[in-house]
């Protein structure tokens, strides 16, 4: 049975080390060890069939990048080898985080950029979140009322990140099993 892949991008670390929670609370039977897309491959990617993806928040709205003052290679460096891609069959959910109160007015907004990109090449984007418990002006990357995947806080609410991941991983993990199974 394929396992569930887990790539994401950081600048400093915490995203990685959400990855790295998520990892540990799926366990290696289900996950593959997460991986950084600046050291990732798009045949790395494709392999997988469910994957979760993370990404911190940079610019404004932007996908984070070198372009965006990151000091390594992130999503923006890496989105480019989509181009040619369908990724019809493939379910993805996205984790983000962000900083709700020093950018209250763009908070998490990065996240939206990943689910565009990702719904705009076919894949099935699963694993929405409630809006509820966190304080912030405004978010692009809220559809329908709802985040389009987890959103982590992990400078003002780190005390609530594991139980965020724990819930959402309840919410996700058997939407990501059957298409694991399927391409088993």
């Amino acid at each position: 049975m394929g396992k569930i892949g887990i790539f994401f991008g950081t600048d400093t670390g915490s995203t990685r080390l959400v990855a790295k929670k998520i990892y540990s609370l799926l366990g290696e039977e289900l996950a593959d060890k997460p991986k950084n897309v600046n050291r990732a491959s798009l045949d790395d990617l494709l392999q997988y069939d469910a994957l979760i993806l993370g990404t911190p928040s940079y610019g404004i709205g932007d996908l984070p990048g070198m372009a965006v003052g990151c000091q390594e290679r992130s999503w923006q460096e890496f989105v480019p080898q989509l181009e040619h891609c369908d990724l019809t069959g493939k379910r993805i959910a996205l984790f983000g985080l962000g900083h709700q109160e020093r950018y209250a007015s763009r908070f998490a907004s990065s996240l939206i950029q990943l689910y565009r990109v990702f719904c705009g090449y076919g894949a099935d984007v699963i694993g929405r979140w409630s809006t509820e418990g966190y304080q912030f002006e405004h978010s692009d990357s809220i559809v329908d009322g709802q985040f389009v995947g987890l959103v982590l806080d992990q400078r003002t609410q780190p005390h609530l990140t594991d139980e965020r991941i724990r819930v959402w991983l309840s919410q996700v993990t058997p939407e990501l099993l059957p298409v694991r199974a399927e391409a088993a």
